[in-house]
C-alpha cells in the first residue's frame, strides 16, 4: 500500500529520459521563477510607508520619489542579469558567477547570503498572504500562523511532485494577480481623469514620532527594495526553460522586469494620488481595492484572494532556486552530497524538505509577523547581486570578445548601485535585525568551508592510490563454499576493495555491482577492476543503468533476480561502510547505504554483511 500511495501524493517515478518533463514553456516557467518578485508588489509599498509615517503624515509624499528611484534600480538589475544569462546558458546563478571569477570565498559568500534569502523569501511570502487574507476577513488574524504553515505544506507539495506540476498549478493565479493589478490600475487611472482629478488627496494625520532626515528617507528606500527579491531567480533557472532556454530567458526577465515596474508603480502611485498610509490590520492593495472598487464588489474580494495566491505561491521561487543551489553546493562538497540527490520526480527532493523545515521555524518564530522578517529580506539578495555582478565585470574583461567593454560597463553599473544599495540595507537597517544576517552569512561560509575540508580529507584517506595496484589482487579459493555474494559497490574505494577480499572469503561467486549515475563514466571502473581484480572466472562485474533518477532501485532488483535464479543457493549481499571517527561525519558520509539496507529489509529477509572501513582521521 505504501508505494501506490506515494505515487499517487507525489507522482509515478519520471525516467531519465523524459528529462524534457522538467522544462516548461516561458508561459509556464514567468510564474514559477517570477513570482516572488511579482507578488512583492503586494507588501513593498506598504514597508516603505511603513518608515515614512515614523515622520509624520507629510513624510508619505516621498513614497513616489522612492517608487521611481527603485524602479530605475530594477531597470538597471535587469538588464545586467540578462548579461549573465548570454554569457552563461546554462545557469548564472550569483554562486556559479563568484566561484569562477572571484575565487571560493567570494563564491560561498554569494551562496550563504542567497540560502539565507530564499528560507525569508518563503516565509515572508507565506505570511504575507495570510495578512491579505485576513485583511478581507478579520477574524482570521488569530489564525495567520497555521493558515500560513498549511500553504507552505501545499507549496511543498506541489514542488515535490515536480517542475511541470508546479508551473501548471501556479500560472492561473499568477496571472489571475497581474490581471487584477492591471484591473485595478486601469478603474484608478479612470477614477482620477473623470471624477477625482489629479490632486492628491491628504493622508489622515498622523503626528511625528522622529524627525524627516537622510537616515529615515534611507530606512524607507531599503524598506521599499524589497520590491527586487527574487529578480535572480530566471537567471538562476535557466535549465527550466525549453530550448534555446538562455533566449527563452533573457526574454521572459525582461517581461517580468518591465510587469514588475508598471505594477509597483501602480499600485505606489494610486496610494499616493488617494492619500492612503499604512494600517496596522489592513495593507494598502486592500485599502486601494476598497476605494477603487468599493467595500462590497466582488472585484475587491478577487484581487484579495489573487493577491493571496500569487503571495503563496511567491514561495515556490525559493523552492525552485534553494534545492538547485543547495545541489551545486553538494556537487562541490560544502554541503552533504545527499543534497544534491534527485528524488523519482526528477526533483531535489531534500532541498525541498529542508526548505520545508527551515521555512516553518521562521514562520513559528515570527508568529506570522512579516515586519522582522522584511528588515532581513532584501540584505541577502542585494549582497548576491553585488558578488554576481562583478564577477561578470572580471569575466568580460578576462574574454574580451566584440563589444566586451559595453557588457563590463552594464554589469559595472549594476554592480555599483546594488553596492551602495547593500551599504544603505546594512546601515539602515543594521539595528531591526540586519545584524543577525550579518553575523550568519560568515558562519554559514565557515560551515561550508569546514564541510568541504572535511570531505578532502575522508576522500583522500578512501581513494585509492596508483601505487596500491600490486597490493589489491583478491585472494582465489578452490574449494566450494556454496554461497554467491553480491557487493555494492557505491565508487572504487579502499572500503570497496576491502568488501571484496571479505566476500572472496565466504563465497564461490563474488559479483560485485556498481549502478551508474547519470554523469558516471564506466570506463575507469573497468580499467580499476582489471588492474586489481583480473581476469579471475570467481569474480563478475556488473554495471547496471538507472532508467530512473534512483540507484538504489536497480539494485535491488538485480539482487532479487539472482534470488529467483536459484532459490537454493545461499545468498549474501556484502556492502562496504566507512566508520567515521566524528559524529558530524555521519551526516557527510553513508546516507545512500542506509537508504540502500532499508530497500532491501523492506522486500525480503536476506543475509547482510556490512564490512566496516574505519577511518583513521
Amino acid at each position: 500500500m505504501t508505494v501506490p500511495l506515494l505515487s499517487q501524493l507525489f507522482g509515478r517515478p519520471l525516467q531519465r529520459q523524459q528529462e524534457e518533463a522538467k522544462t516548461l514553456p516561458s508561459i509556464q516557467a514567468l510564474p514559477i521563477l517570477s513570482s516572488d518578485a511579482l507578488s512583492s508588489v503586494a507588501y513593498a509599498t506598504d514597508a516603505a510607508l511603513g518608515v515614512l509615517i515614523l515622520a509624520g503624515s507629510g513624510a508619505l509624499r516621498l513614497s513616489l520619489p522612492i517608487t521611481l528611484t527603485i524602479i530605475a534600480l530594477i531597470g538597471i538589475v535587469v538588464l545586467s542579469y540578462r548579461q549573465t544569462i548570454k554569457a552563461y546558458p546554462q545557469g548564472g546563478g550569483a554562486y556559479v558567477v563568484g566561484r569562477e571569477n572571484l575565487g571560493t570565498t567570494a563564491s560561498l559568500v554569494a551562496a550563504a547570503s542567497l540560502l539565507i534569502d530564499y528560507v525569508l523569501t518563503a516565509a515572508v511570502s507565506l505570511m504575507a498572504g495570510t495578512q491579505a487574507l485576513s485583511s478581507l476577513w478579520p477574524g482570521l488574524l488569530h489564525a495567520e500562523v497555521p493558515i500560513a504553515l498549511l500553504l507552505l505544506v501545499l507549496v511543498g507539495w506541489a514542488n515535490l511532485r515536480g517542475a511541470r506540476e508546479a508551473g501548471r498549478l501556479f500560472a492561473l493565479p499568477t496571472y489571475s494577480f497581474v490581471a487584477m493589478v492591471s484591473v485595478l490600475a486601469l478603474a484608478g487611472i479612470q477614477n482620477l481623469i473623470t471624477s477625482h482629478g489629479f490632486t492628491p488627496d491628504p493622508p489622515s494625520l498622523v503626528k511625528a514620532a522622529e524627525p524627516l532626515g537622510l537616515f529615515l528617507i534611507l530606512r524607507a528606500f531599503s524598506s521599499g527594495c524589497s520590491a527586487m527579491t527574487g529578480i535572480e531567480a530566471i537567471a538562476n533557472g535557466v535549465q527550466l526553460f525549453r530550448t534555446p532556454s538562455a533566449q527563452r530567458a533573457r526574454s521572459t526577465l525582461l517581461v517580468m522586469g518591465l510587469m514588475l515596474s508598471a505594477m509597483f508603480l501602480a499600485v505606489s502611485g494610486l496610494g499616493f494620488m488617494y492619500g492612503i498610509g499604512p494600517h496596522d490590520d489592513v495593507t494598502v492593495m486592500a485599502q486601494l481595492g476598497m476605494r477603487v472598487f468599493g467595500t462590497n464588489s466582488p472585484l475587491l474580494w478577487v484581487l484579495q484572494i489573487t493577491t493571496l495566491l500569487i503571495l503563496m505561491l511567491a514561495a515556490n521561487t525559493a523552492f525552485a532556486d534553494f534545492p538547485r543551489l543547495s545541489a551545486l553546493l553538494a556537487r562541490d562538497n560544502f554541503l552533504p552530497r545527499q543534497m544534491a540527490w534527485v528524488g523519482d520526480r526528477l526533483v531535489f527532493q531534500n532541498g525541498i524538505l529542508f526548505l520545508l523545515l527551515a521555512t516553518g521555524a521562521i514562520i513559528v518564530i515570527c508568529q506570522g509577523n512579516t515586519t522582522v522578517a522584511v528588515n532581513l529580506y532584501a540584505l541577502g539578495v542585494f549582497l548576491a547581486f553585488t558578488l554576481s555582478q562583478a564577477g561578470m565585470v572580471v569575466h568580460w574583461w578576462r574574454e574580451r570578445g566584440e563589444g566586451w567593454w559595453r557588457h563590463a560597463l552594464m554589469n559595472g553599473i549594476g554592480s555599483l548601485c546594488t553596492c551602495l544599495v547593500l551599504v544603505v540595507i546594512v546601515i539602515s537597517k543594521f539595528a531591526e535585525g540586519a545584524w543577525t544576517v550579518v553575523i550568519a552569512i560568515p558562519v554559514l561560509v565557515l560551515m561550508l568551508a569546514r564541510i568541504r575540508r572535511r570531505y578532502r580529507r575522508v576522500f583522500a584517506e578512501l581513494e585509492l592510490q596508483p601505487g596500491d595496484a600490486v597490493d589489491l589482487r583478491l585472494p582465489v579459493r578452490t574449494e566450494p563454499i556454496g554461497n554467491c555474494s553480491i557487493v555494492w559497490i557505491p565508487v572504487w574505494s579502499k572500503p570497496a576493495l576491502q568488501a571484496l577480499r571479505y566476500a572472496a572469503t565466504v563465497s564461490d561467486r563474488v559479483i560485485a555491482v556498481w549502478v551508474r549515475p547519470d554523469d558516471g563514466d564506466p570506463e575507469p571502473l573497468r580499467h580499476a577492476w582489471q588492474r586489481s581484480v583480473g581476469d579471475n572466472p570467481r569474480f563478475e562485474l556488473q554495471i547496471l543503468e538507472s532508467p530512473y533518477a534512483s540507484l538504489i532501485t536497480p539494485f535491488v532488483d538485480f539482487v532479487e533476480t539472482v534470488e529467483a535464479s536459484d532459490p537454493d543457493q545461499t545468498l549474501t549481499i556484502v556492502m562496504p561502510i566507512a566508520i567515521p571517527r566524528y559524529r558530524f561525519d555521519s551526516l557527510l558520509l553513508n546516507q545512500r547505504a542506509i537508504n540502500m539496507r532499508q530497500a532491501l529489509d523492506q522486500r525480503h529477509n536476506r543475509v547482510f554483511t556490512m564490512v566496516r572501513y574505519y577511518l583513521p582521521t
